[in-house]
């Protein structure tokens, strides 16, 4: 049975693969925003539509359902799919979007690496974000997990070895270095306490990165808009806390101590005394709501 189906669109020339799946680590739904910034600026059509039957665990997420007046209507399913298209400059672009399967990653894998073949890609790029013992109130870093040194340098790491939990993207860029399509994920450094709630600089950094690596000149004029105003009510409220201010202090000085790759995942020298990410973020919460 086949995995998935194809639709007509018209092909892109030597595409830039964007693996942009949820379900993962995305803090500050950075990558989420980056793909919709994406996929607003660029216009795409689908490629291929994959089966879900045997990728996702429908107990765990189930289709929607939608019903009116009582009537039962369409039942929508979480399809990944692969879609296609051009910038206006002409630079193409195919994006991968839906849900991470549950299931049958070698399979899926290996059919997006043998997709990337066909289509001709030329850059596989991977979207994500994770929280980070860093501040607001400095532009946000990105961190690469590159199929090749150059890469990784050109982006930005986190040095030494670490063990992580792999995300599809990463599974996916990892196949298609091995068939000669290099790869790269690239993760924001999210601060820890705006983790749980969108943060647009987030994204643009994403962003950036992506058009930095790609040449695809995606537009970014909103998202710098709504970063500028994200950074300032949080401003708002670290202002209205002295505790809050110095904790926002202590991640300054630990942030400039470290070079552009170097910035650790973990908080460290920061005194029990102070307020924990966890307190900063649930009175941003409050705050947004308008309840602080």
């Amino acid at each position: 049975m086949p995995r998935y189906q194809r639709h007509d669109a018209t092909l892109p020339s030597r595409p830039v693969l964007v693996i942009a799946l949820e379900g993962w680590i995305d803090a500050g739904f950075a990558a989420a925003s980056a793909t919709a910034a994406l996929l607003e600026s660029v216009r795409t059509e689908p490629y291929v539509t994959f089966d879900p039957d045997g990728l996702i665990d429908y107990r765990s997420r189930r289709p929607r359902l939608r019903v009116d007046d009582g009537v039962r209507g369409q039942i929508l399913y979480a399809e990944p799919q692969l879609l296609v298209g051009s910038t206006p400059g002409g630079t193409g672009i195919a994006v991968l979007v839906g849900q991470e399967p549950d299931f049958a990653w070698r399979a899926f894998s290996a059919d997006v690496a043998a997709l990337a073949v066909e289509l001709g890609c030329r850059l596989v790029i991977g979207l994500g974000a994770f929280p980070n013992g860093v501040p607001h109130t400095r532009p946000v870093r990105l961190a690469a997990t590159a199929s090749e040194e150059a890469l990784a340098v050109q982006v930005g790491f986190v040095p030494g070895a670490l063990d992580v939990p792999a995300g599809i993207g990463d599974v996916i860029g990892a196949r298609c270095s091995e068939i000669g399509i290099p790869s790269v994920g690239l993760w924001a450094r999210v601060p820890h306490y705006v983790a749980g709630m969108p943060f647009p600089p987030g994204a643009l950094a994403l962003v950036e990165g992506l058009n930095a690596l790609s040449g695809l000149s995606l537009d970014t004029s909103e998202l710098q808009k709504s970063a500028e105003a994200t950074r300032h009510r949080v401003d708002e409220l670290i202002a209205a806390s002295e505790e809050h201010a110095e904790l926002v202090r202590r991640l300054e000085d630990q942030f400039e101590s470290y070079g552009p790759g170097e910035s650790g995942i973990s908080e460290v020298g920061i005194d029990e005394a102070l307020p924990s990410g966890d307190e900063i973020a649930a009175e941003l919460e409050r705050f947004l709501r308008g309840e602080a």
